[in-house]
């Protein structure tokens, strides 16, 4: 019996996985203090915020806009943006409650919610317009904002966007967070995590040591755990064709085929719908492109923005 409680307790330790300080958070991943903004529309909301490249003069090309998707950061652009920052503004930033940024004051992680927090931001670096680049469900933001405030969008590039209804995600309605998906707030092994994050990758060997304790620490910083809850449930998704049908911005859709998170042939719904829109197939890359093959994905983008 004393052999058993002894392994169960060391079990326990060893699966136990409390918030990390946020100075450690920042210690490692963040560039510089003032990296962190706090929006001064919306007082108490703090967003971390990397501004990069080239000069900010109202004459130069519209900034890239960066969104990062579910469970990530502004990390994964990172060799996006450093190649792209030779010639343009880049801003990324990590949504309230992922990387640095902090869970939003409000509780509140709704589509909506992150469009007033995009004004914000957008209103506060004085940018009229954008190039918005989005990935998963942060390409389901880009495409309701480019829908929402076509003004503020002058291209958008979507990678494996969400939206379209999928098994656990039905229309008009929130989805159920399997109780297993609750007890992450306490207990996530980095083995875990990491087995969670392997079918994003079509190649294996993307996956490696540096980029799976990345996620393994940003994803423990204060509260984030319980923002990606929140995020999920709040999520109600609707029919989007209306909303994609009303995007007037050039968009280009960057798709892994071997994407088994959100699957290729979702792209053929989008392209049904977007009226201005050209799809690049990436064969065998799942949905992590900007991480998993960089330069393919890059070489795409760069060709569009060029145009």
């Amino acid at each position: 019996m004393i052999i058993i409680v002894a392994a169960l307790l060391g079990l326990a330790a060893w699966a136990w996985t409390p918030d990390l300080p946020q100075a450690e958070l920042d210690a490692r991943y963040l560039r510089q203090a003032s990296d962190r903004i706090e929006l001064r529309a919306l007082p108490g909301v703090q967003l971390h915020v990397r501004d990069s490249g080239a000069p900010h003069d109202n004459g130069a090309a519209p900034p890239l806009l960066m969104l990062h998707g579910f469970g990530a950061s502004l990390h994964t652009w990172e060799p996006w943006a450093e190649a792209l920052a030779e010639q343009r503004r880049v801003i990324r930033l990590d949504l309230p409650g992922s990387g640095l940024s902090p869970p939003d004051p409000s509780g509140v992680y709704t589509d909506d919610r992150t469009e007033q927090l995009l004004l914000a931001l957008l209103d506060q670096l004085q940018l009229s317009r954008v190039t918005l680049i989005g990935h998963s469900i942060g390409g389901r933001i880009a495409w309701r904002f480019a829908a929402d405030h076509p003004e503020r969008v002058a291209r958008l590039v979507l990678i494996a966007p969400d939206g379209f209804a999928s098994p656990g995600f039905e229309y008009g309605k929130a989805p159920e967070v399997p109780a297993s998906f609750r007890l992450m707030t306490h207990v996530l092994p980095k083995p875990l995590l990491r087995m969670s994050l392997a079918p994003a990758y079509a190649d294996p060997d993307a996956l490696n040591d540096r980029l799976a304790q990345r996620y393994f620490d940003l994803i423990r910083a204060p509260g984030a755990r319980t923002a990606l809850l929140e995020r999920m449930r709040q999520t109600v998704l609707t029919d989007p064709r209306p909303q994609l049908r009303r995007i007037t911005a050039p968009t280009l859709l960057l798709w892994g085929e071997q994407d088994a998170m959100i699957p290729f042939s979702n792209a053929a719904d989008y392209v049904a719908a977007l009226p201005h829109v050209r799809l690049v197939a990436l064969p065998g890359i799942g949905h992590l492109p900007q991480e998993e093959q960089p330069g393919r994905g890059l070489a795409a983008l760069r060709a569009f923005l060029q145009e």
